[in-house]
């Protein structure tokens, strides 16, 4: 009798676990997200790459944020100013009662050591922070950055610049940035102590990512955060990734192949979100090395002939990779600028129509009427149909006579090499998150190592005069001469062509028909922003 009065007992209360357990899982929502990469690390200063970013603002937060439409808006930083007796100072005003997933509180000298870490040798973001002079905390929650000269938009520049606690970094050997060129590994690398809507559970590299909803996050009742749960499952193949999302493993995928886009469009079940993207797709020519590693020519470097790369240029059909590879869903240009950013010129953005004729008469009269041997980097799992557009440029270059071999790689091995400038000829695509040309500048013009600048220069071009225009941009306070400068160093740059624009994106977001995830510009996702409505039909 005792025995079976137990064994009844032991029954109501795993039946009552059993309910409690049921009714905390139909509030839970979880959202199984897919992509073509996984992030090369967790450390959020080191590479300076969208895939990552996009990870880290689930867990880490900015002081500024954008939205959807392109506006600043507060995220860590509740104002921020240039002081009017001082226009070389930007004051931030950091949100009070915020705290660490670890539970201690955001103050001004965590934001401080993050910029300043964000400044570090080894940080491919530095670029964004090369005006500042210092960074100084006021008093508990009031920042004072100082500009070499009065930066106009400054603030611009950290959208994508996370905030890390100083202590936490000590305690775990992480207070210098994760070096992007070595296999070496700091305590962020596989941990996050973040202040943002999510906080790290498991990760596994390569495989999955999981992450919780923050119980202490500061803005409940600000967001909506109905995603309590968050799995990040990188799927390399697009194949696979589609089949995924069809068969209900996947609940939200980014990185759409384009020749599926239709497809999806017409399954009842899913969601299909579109808009273009602040990113464009260019290649890139190693036009300052004395040789080229991948070229039969020995001695000198065809790319360093401007015949040369005019040449390449009119070899390729834009617009036949936007109606072959795209599927039409791409912007061909001839400016690695989307519209999105100040400085962009419509004119500016025409491209030559394909001339193989032309193309072949410069290369001769460059001494080259046989053409000559090249490597074609490309990653394979980061843009639009990345790997099939660099097929279609090897054959486009083949029809001149540039025997083009194409190398692909996964993105976190391709960062690596841009890092180290070790390609002679590559494709990359490029987001612009400060909606400004100076960013393109900085980073992918600039000569590197100048004043902190150059970091995703991996052309080998460098030109002196250009450089002081460009690090002028930090320091001008007249928006017209401003301007005028972008637009000269736009010139150069175009007729210089060490980079070669092919198209903007178009991104698209697939999800299941209870979520609703809004394009973003800079491909960026929110998941406490996003809203389920399990009744969607």
């Amino acid at each position: 009798m005792e025995t079976k009065m137990i064994l009844k007992t032991l029954g109501t209360a795993m039946l009552a676990a059993g309910l409690l357990t049921s009714a905390a899982l139909a509030q839970a929502e979880t959202v199984r997200w897919s992509r073509s990469a996984d992030v090369t690390t967790l450390d959020p200063h080191v590479f300076n790459t969208g895939t990552n970013f996009v990870l880290m603002h689930q867990m880490y937060e900015t002081l500024l944020n954008r939205t959807k439409d392109g506006k600043l808006q507060p995220l860590l930083a509740t104002e921020w100013k240039m002081l009017a007796n001082d226009p070389t100072v930007w004051e931030f005003k950091i949100r009070p009662n915020v705290k660490f997933h670890d539970g201690k509180p955001l103050t001004a000298k965590d934001v401080v050591f993050s910029l300043n870490r964000a400044k570090g040798p080894n940080a491919q973001v530095k670029s964004l922070l090369a005006s500042v002079d210092s960074i100084t905390a006021v008093d508990n929650l009031t920042v004072h950055v100082k500009t070499k000269g009065p930066n106009l938009i400054f603030p611009n520049n950290l959208t994508n610049i996370f905030i890390m606690n100083e202590e936490w970094a000590k305690a775990n050997g992480a207070l210098e940035t994760q070096d992007a060129t070595s296999k070496t590994e700091n305590g962020a690398t596989r941990a996050v102590n973040g202040t943002g809507a999510f906080v790290l559970t498991t990760r596994e590299v390569d495989s999955r990512t999981v992450m919780k909803q923050n119980p202490n996050y500061w803005g409940k009742g600000q967001f909506p955060l109905q995603v309590t749960e968050l799995v990040y499952l990188p799927i390399k193949s697009p194949a696979t990734r589609v089949a995924a999302l069809l068969s209900g493993e996947v609940d939200f995928a980014q990185d759409i192949p384009a020749q599926d886009v239709a497809r999806l469009k017409q399954d009842a079940k899913l969601r299909i979100n579109e808009g273009p993207e602040n990113r464009s797709i260019f290649l890139g020519l190693n036009v300052g090395s004395p040789e080229l590693k991948s070229s039969n020519v020995k001695g000198k470097n065809p790319l360093a002939d401007p015949k040369v790369r005019e040449a390449m240029e009119l070899a390729i059909d834009r617009d036949a990779i936007k109606r072959s590879v795209m599927r039409g869903l791409s912007n061909p240009s001839g400016v690695m600028a989307p519209p999105f950013v100040n400085g962009y010129d419509k004119a500016m953005a025409a491209y030559p129509k394909a001339d193989v004729n032309k193309a072949k008469a410069l290369l001769k009269e460059a001494g080259y009427p046989e053409g000559f041997t090249i490597t074609l980097h490309t990653p394979n799992d980061r843009y639009v149909n990345d790997e099939a557009i660099s097929t279609a440029i090897a054959g486009f270059l083949g029809r001149v006579g540039i025997k083009t071999e194409v190398s692909s790689r996964p993105i976190a091995q391709h960062s690596v090499s841009i890092v180290n400038a070790d390609s002679d000829f590559y494709l990359y695509g490029w987001g612009v998150p400060t909606y400004d040309s100076a960013y393109i500048f900085d980073f992918l013009v600039a000569t590197r190592g100048k004043e902190g600048r150059g970091a995703q220069n991996a052309t080998h071009y460098s030109n002196p005069d250009l450089d002081a225009k460009i690090i002028s941009l930090s320091s001008e306070s007249d928006v017209a001469k401003r301007n005028a400068t972008i637009k000269d160093i736009w010139k150069v740059v175009q007729k210089e062509r060490f980079y070669i624009p092919l198209h903007d994106q178009v991104i698209h977001f697939a999800s299941v028909k209870s979520i609703d995830v809004p394009v973003h510009p800079d491909n960026v996702v929110h998941f406490k922003d996003v809203k389920i409505n399990k009744n969607a039909k």
